[in-house]
């Protein structure tokens, strides 16, 4: 057979396909083996070099990783869930009409064929005393209320160990946004230790636990961002502590504790701008605000706040300046309740007040909190500024009743004034040939300011026929010369107006 029949033959052919794939299977053998070769060794390498911890640094470690481990151990059976449902009833539809009855008989009375929707609710609270086998608990008034401000119609509590039991409200209060549920059990649950918030310092260790979103028994851990912020929802009159610990919904009436495991403060809310997700603001009310109430919530239902008969705003810079007071701090009196323990004491309105029995007061809201928590019938040393002089004033404070509070026909004068400057002018949009006067900021409804006939935007340029250009002589002419009759001279549209009489 010749060379070329031998090339192009069957038996040729096969063998040149074998020998072509044996090439290739070597060769990717090759490759595979060159290219793993090198990252096995790396990796063998990468095991070999552990990171070496220094033993004095993992021995500081392990020693705070044990106190955060021995808090959430002592913290954590204390602190419960409140599972809580409302139940909101809509009677069915009356069809009026012969047909209706024809076709399906007498009707049934309203509401026996409504439909019932229930809402369920989550939140955390704190065991804070046992009598015998009932164990009370300390939370948010919002955990156990509904839309509307009225109380769940069922509380159910849940204790570590995944127990529940019945639950009842013992008590509740809005302005403080506080609440404290009942349960009994025969079973043994620690109560919580409360620390001294007024102790809080910025930077402290802080210890977050509750059940946010359901999940039972969570421990998160920060610090103190800030103390002593003002806000939050509402018409709540506290102060509160910041902390950058996870609070979530459902966190609501839970504890935030210091390294101690102490109770801190009452888990409240948060500030986010992800539809109520963790953004590292939370805020919890402070414990000593809430120890006060404790004892009234167990013994009486209800907390009876003290009431002082006054009406307060803050003071911004400019009004300080008109009135000399740049660099005070207080609380500012822009009206007060006709026989209201405030009037009876000698507090009038333009009194700054400084301090309660020696304590500084920063703010209105502090001012306003700390009158909420003195006991009615006792009486108190009130600091005020009036003009350029100090003066001290006994008062005996009386019981809040929210019907009196909220009585403004006794608000007195009932209205709010500020000093004539371009930034006024210009945010209540008053003509520009305004120069001087006082201008109303606002007039509270049924006062005496408003049954005269003041209005928002009204020049005040005259009480009682004595003119006036800024707020020291406004409120010295109204504290000196208006104590049975009060009228203004005014200026409205560029009129020139004087008020009727309003005599007490």
């Amino acid at each position: 057979m010749d060379l070329r029949k031998k090339l192009s033959s069957k038996d040729f052919f096969v063998f040149n396909l074998v020998l072509i794939g044996a090439i290739f299977g070597f060769s990717f053998a090759f490759l595979s083996f060159t290219c793993t070769s090198p990252q096995s060794k790396r990796a063998v390498k990468a095991q070999e070099n552990a990171v070496t911890i220094p033993q004095s640094a993992l021995e500081t470690a392990e020693s705070i990783q044990t106190v955060f481990r021995a808090v959430a151990d002592k913290v954590v059976p204390s602190v419960v869930e409140l599972k809580t449902v409302s139940v909101r009833r809509q009677d069915a539809p009356n069809f009026p009409g012969i047909p209706f009855e024809f076709f399906f008989g007498p009707r049934q009375q309203q509401g026996e064929d409504g439909r019932e929707f229930r809402s369920q609710g989550l939140g955390s609270g704190i065991i804070v005393r046992q009598d015998r086998d009932v164990y009370y608990v300390l939370t948010n008034n919002h955990v156990v209320t509904d839309n509307s401000g009225n109380p769940v119609d069922e509380i159910r509590v849940a204790v570590q160990g995944n127990k529940e039991y019945p639950a009842e409200l013992v008590g509740r209060e809005q302005r403080r946004d506080l609440a404290m549920v009942k349960f009994t059990s025969q079973e043994s649950y620690p109560l919580a230790t409360l620390g001294d918030s007024d102790s809080v310092d910025v930077g402290d260790f802080a210890i977050a636990v509750g059940n946010p979103l359901g999940f039972e028994s969570s421990v998160t851990m920060g610090i103190v961002s800030a103390v002593g912020r003002t806000g939050g929802p509402g018409d709540n009159i506290n102060d509160f502590i910041q902390t950058d610990a996870s609070i979530n919904q459902g966190n609501s009436g839970g504890a935030l504790v210091n390294i101690r495991g102490e109770v801190i403060g009452i888990n409240m809310w948060i500030a986010s701008s992800t539809g109520g997700g963790s953004m590292g603001l939370g805020f919890a009310i402070p414990i000593n605000n809430a120890k006060s109430v404790i004892d009234d919530f167990i013994t009486k239902g209800a907390v009876s706040d003290g009431w002082l008969g006054v009406s307060l705003m803050e003071v911004d810079n400019a009004m300080s300046r008109d009135m000399g007071m740049d660099g005070r701090q207080g609380a500012f009196v822009s009206g007060v309740f006709i026989g209201s323990p405030a009037e009876k004491g000698g507090i009038r309105p333009g009194d700054f007040v400084t301090s309660v029995d020696g304590k500084d007061m920063a703010s209105s809201r502090q001012l306003t909190r700390i009158v909420a928590d003195l006991k009615a019938g006792q009486r108190h040393v009130f600091t005020v500024l009036r003009g350029n002089r100090s003066i001290d004033l006994n008062v005996t404070i009386a019981e809040r009743k929210n019907e009196v509070a909220a009585e403004n026909g006794k608000l007195w004068p009932g209205l709010f004034v500020l000093p004539v400057s371009d930034k006024v002018i210009k945010d209540m949009q008053l003509e520009n040939s305004v120069e001087k006067g006082l201008v109303v900021a606002q007039v509270v409804e049924k006062s005496p300011a408003a049954v005269i006939g003041l209005a928002r935007k009204d020049i005040i340029t005259a009480v009682n026929g004595e003119e006036v250009n800024d707020l020291n002589a406004f409120y010295r002419v109204l504290s000196e010369k208006a104590g049975n009759e009060l009228w203004f001279d005014i200026s409205r549209g560029g009129t020139k107006l004087e008020t009727m009489k309003y005599k007490r």
